[in-house]
């Protein structure tokens, strides 16, 4: 019978015959280096070094390593760190301990021979030629770069340092004592209560008649288009949108393989007659009609019951961006396209982002009852549906009132910010653009007059204003064929007044420059 003893790695095995091996001499290890201030720590680093000698066969298949302690003292580190490096080579397959004989390189290397990134040679990376898809490659120019956040004047942002995050917390201690539902894969459309919430909220605040399974959770307004659309819209279909316009809802389309085709706007929305010029017959138009991102547009009625009537005529879906709804300061914001059709073609799109904090990434659509429970099913398919987590606590704080609460006291707030920001353009910039108020939202345009505009870009104007660490995107990054909009798009709602004035004089120096 054979002797069980354990190896290097701790594991049992059978003895195996002494072979005959050439040991290697410590002299062949004189050029590892072991460095006290790396942030890899020294096993590491031995692992590493360790390994490209056997890679590149400065240690010869079949070579007997130093025993571990020999190695340690000529290293100057402890035993334990020449036997995690060991341990780990013996683990990825290229050495093996032999009972009773010692650590040797295997004969025959791993398949796996790529040595770790910073050996790779720069031929070696010039060997592939991948590269992103058409689709990748139009969405990285779509998609505009993150702005930094809660620095004048960053647009679309709310001001989280006002939000009531004790109450959350406190709402928040459901997971204390979870009911089990809560833990287990659940309905796709969502958390049923706050559908039920949502379809409340709606119906007093945007005259908007719903059923709880018309109402599918999301991770957000841009969730919500790519999912619409790839439930709707076969590869190829055209889908007319606002130009300029959200660069996200664009490159939601574009992910799901729609043909976007951009229409101009007017000063009553999307202009249908320069849609129809296209010569196109969509079978998607997303618009924004309450509150049109970044003009700011407000659909007129009469262009609204004109939208509805062509998507019938031509039949085809609308997507309602409905954004930023809950700020506006004048007046009830006009009906909704959804309750003016009655509930068959149009898509309505809504989001928490806005109202409570960016990051809780959560959202919502309303579809037509016709295809609620086939579109919940069919979502599955391609995210199931948002972490339940946050989902309970946003339908608590609404039940208990605090959602109105909290938006009535950021919509008096946000409205002092606007006046603030106009303000402060009148006295600072008034010689540069022109910004005027709007009767809602959390951004406004601020306007090249003609001089300006005559010498100056608005990306280079955006490029100087950021240089003075003031963030103004350009409009013309909102155009698909980024022309020259001679805008600023400024953000007010994320700081206060003393920072939207100071940033104004800010932005006046360095657009004088």
């Amino acid at each position: 019978m054979q002797q069980q003893i354990l190896g290097i790695d701790g594991l049992s095995r059978e003895a195996e015959p002494k072979p005959r091996a050439k040991r290697a001499s410590l002299a062949a290890f004189t050029d590892l280096w072991l460095d006290q201030k790396s942030a890899l720590s020294l096993w590491q680093q031995l692992y590493r070094q360790l390994r490209q000698a056997v890679i590149s066969r400065r240690l010869a298949p079949g070579t007997l390593l130093p025993a571990t302690r020999h190695l340690a003292l000529q290293l100057g580190c402890s035993r334990n760190t020449v036997l995690g490096a060991f341990e780990q080579l013996i683990a990825e397959g290229y050495l093996k301990a032999r009972s009773g004989s010692g650590t040797f390189v295997v004969d025959v290397l791993p398949e796996d021979l790529t040595p770790p990134f910073e050996s790779r040679s720069e031929t070696q990376d010039q060997k592939c030629d991948l590269d992103l898809s058409r689709r990748g490659k139009i969405l990285t120019i779509t998609i505009p770069q993150q702005v930094e956040p809660y620095r004048a004047f960053a647009p679309s942002l709310p001001d989280i340092s006002l939000f009531p995050f004790r109450i959350w917390e406190k709402l928040s201690r459901i997971w204390r004592n979870p009911d089990r539902s809560l833990l287990m894969h659940s309905d796709p459309g969502g958390y049923w209560p706050l559908r039920e919430s949502i379809c409340t909220y709606l119906r007093t605040a945007r005259m908007i008649e719903c059923m709880p399974e018309d109402v599918i959770i999301t991770t957000g307004a841009q969730n919500g288009v790519d999912i619409a659309a790839r439930l709707l819209l076969d590869p190829g279909e055209p889908v007319w949108v606002e130009d300029p316009g959200y660069p996200g809802l664009r490159g939601a389309l574009f992910a799901a393989g729609a043909t976007v085709i951009p229409v101009p706007m007017d000063d009553e929305g999307l202009s249908l007659s320069d849609g129809i010029a296209t010569g196109t017959t969509p079978r998607m138009i997303a618009v924004a009609p309450s509150h049109q991102y970044p003009l700011g547009t407000v659909m007129s009625l009469r262009r609204r019951l004109k939208l509805l009537a062509l998507a019938n005529e031509i039949d085809s879906w609308i997507i309602e961006d409905d954004y930023d709804n809950e700020f506006r300061y004048a007046g009830r914001p006009p009906a909704a396209l959804r309750s003016l059709d009655g509930g068959s073609r149009v898509i309505y799109v809504g989001t928490f982002s806005k109202v409570l904090f960016p990051s809780l990434r959560l959202g919502y659509l309303v579809v037509p009852s016709r295809i609620a429970e086939r579109f919940a099913v069919g979502r599955t398919g391609l995210d199931f549906q948002p972490s339940i987590l946050p989902q309970p606590i946003v339908d608590a704080f609404m039940r208990e009132g605090f959602f109105s609460t909290h938006v009535r006291r950021m919509r008096s707030i946000y409205r002092n910010r606007q006046a603030a920001l106009v303000e402060a353009a009148e006295m600072y910039l008034s010689h540069i653009l022109s910004v005027r108020p709007d009767v809602s939202g959390i951004h406004l345009l601020g306007h090249f007059n003609a001089e300006t505009r005559g010498r100056l870009s608005d990306v280079e104007a955006s490029r100087r204003a950021a240089a003075c660490r003031v963030i103004t995107p350009p409009l013309s990054s909102f155009y698909v064929d980024q022309r020259n909009g001679g805008a600023l798009v400024l953000g007010y709602a994320a700081v206060d007044e003393t920072t939207i004035v100071a940033a104004a004089q800010r932005l006046a120096a360095a657009l004088r420059a």
